[in-house]
């Protein structure tokens, strides 16, 4: 890492142009489903804007390394998607847009939106690999974590992650890396693309049965090569600060730690906090200052402190600019903003009964381990 060398903010204003639509919640319309006025999927741009604009107006922006990015290659993309997806992805937004898989809608030039965002990804990971950068944010929309090589599926058309860090592997930039994800909902698409690969560890920290419905089970560790090389960590609807924090220093870092990998990702999704729709959790944007310092500890200590946080989820509009920034503000090792969601969060925290049963069942899947 050069001297003085900041942390990087990647970012497009084209990404908050993509749009869902013909969706009232995650319900298609039609029938007895009215549309709502605003439109379309939670997964619309104004959070992520908001977030944006917080920066700038924060001031935090000026401690920044802010830029651009190309949009992802088709070399970059055929990677992990199935190139008969990628044909059809890319004709059916040359027509207007549409939908392929489940709940994630696209309109006209919807592909190049998706690339641009997995771009994003790209560049935030290649930059910190080559040194220049202490660490990076990609400010990525659409997501990516849901994304399977040929099915998008929950709001994620291209896996933006999966897709920065084959790159960083074909480039050989890096030879192991750790994907952590906090994101309230399981990183599937994620896990699936590298399930059998043992240079990538996948954690997962979720509420449990949440979305999909059908994956992130403790239990499922890998397989064939990467059987040891996934961790899901599945926490019940209303867990907070204190039993994520332990799950993170119990069980994700540990496992990252062991695994020793080269560069750290993390899909940090916003839709854990207290009030987010699509979510059942009590964290704060206090929590995501000290889930990434905790992170940038470990990266200081095995990946030479190269760690890139990715937008995923995190869909109230006024309260997951504020985590989001709060994030931020430690890659940056700035101070950060009173949280005016704080008292409301703290004050619904579990009761202490109910960290204590949250404890133990981390620390039993720690034994199992």
């Amino acid at each position: 890492m050069s001297a003085g060398a900041r942390t990087g903010f990647y970012f497009d204003e084209r990404t908050f142009w993509h749009g869902g639509g013909n969706y009232a919640s995650l319900l298609p319309v039609g029938g007895f489903v009215e549309p709502l006025v605003a439109g379309g999927l939670p997964e619309g741009p104004e959070a992520k804007r908001r977030l944006k604009s917080l920066l700038d107006v924060s001031g935090l922006m000026g401690q920044l390394a802010p830029t651009g990015a190309d949009p992802a290659t088709g070399e970059e993309l055929r990677r992990v998607h199935d190139p008969e997806y990628l044909r059809r992805f890319k004709a059916l937004s040359d027509e207007g847009g549409g939908e392929i898989g489940l709940r994630a809608p696209f309109g006209p030039g919807g592909y190049e939106i998706a690339a641009l965002s997995a771009g994003l990804a790209v560049a935030a990971v290649r930059d910190v690999l080559s040194g220049g950068l202490a660490n990076a944010y990609a400010l990525c929309r659409p997501p990516g974590h849901h994304c399977l090589p040929d099915w998008p599926n929950g709001f994620c058309l291209l896996a933006n992650i999966a897709i920065a860090v084959e790159a960083a592997l074909a480039e050989g930039r890096a030879g192991r890396v750790a994907v952590l994800d906090w994101d309230v909902h399981h990183g599937n698409g994620t896990e699936a693309i590298f399930h059998d690969r043992a240079e990538v560890l996948t954690v997962s920290i979720h509420q449990e049965r949440n979305y999909p419905l059908d994956t992130g089970a403790f239990d499922d560790r890998g397989e064939g090569a990467g059987l040891g090389a996934n961790l899901n960590i599945p926490l019940p609807p209303g867990a907070g600060h204190v039993a994520w924090m332990a799950a993170m220093e119990r069980l994700a870092l540990p496992a990252i730690e062991s695994f020793a990998p080269d560069l750290i990702v993390v899909a940090s999704g916003y839709d854990a906090a207290l009030v987010d729709p699509l979510g059942r959790m009590v964290l704060s944007a206090a929590s995501f200052r000290a889930m990434t310092e905790a992170t940038m500890a470990v990266a200081d200590r095995v990946s030479r402190g190269r760690l890139v946080l990715v937008h995923e989820g995190g869909y109230s509009e006024v309260y997951a600019p504020f985590c989001g920034h709060a994030a931020i503000a430690a890659l940056a090792g700035a101070e950060g903003l009173e949280d005016p969601f704080g008292a409301a969060v703290e004050a619904r925290q579990p009761a202490a009964d109910v960290d204590r049963f949250l404890l133990q069942r981390i620390d039993a899947m720690a034994a199992a381990l």
